[in-house]
């Protein structure tokens, strides 16, 4: 995706960010509801905060649209961040998922050994 978004860069892209996103991706599809503790600062003052998965990861996404998006438009403001790489890797993330899901395989229940007299 950074690839295809930022052909006109002189400079190549390279990290594991994209595949950290690509997990993200996955883990949004799997677990919407799961919580997670977030630290918020207002001021000098921390305040934690419990968000659903679906939220917190949505509001990253859309950060990492919105500076993808401000890139395309003023190519110096991206700061040497792959934007469309971690959009693309969240992407990717999602429509792998269930290539690599396995299966959920129930244990069979334990037989008792009878002995016969």
């Amino acid at each position: 995706m950074y690839f295809l978004m930022a052909a006109y860069s002189k400079v190549p892209a390279f990290g594991a960010s994209g595949a950290i996103a690509g997990v993200m991706g996955a883990y949004i599809v799997m677990f919407p509801r799961a919580r997670i503790l977030t630290l918020i600062l207002i001021l000098f003052f921390p305040i934690f905060v419990e968000l659903s998965a679906f939220v917190y990861i949505g509001i990253w996404f859309l950060l990492q649209l919105f500076s993808g998006t401000l890139v395309l438009v003023s190519p110096t403001a991206g700061g040497g961040v792959a934007w469309w790489g971690h959009i693309g890797g969240f992407l990717t993330g999602i429509v792998l998922l269930p290539f690599f899901r396995k299966e959920v395989y129930s244990l069979p229940q334990q037989v008792s050994r009878v002995d016969l007299p």
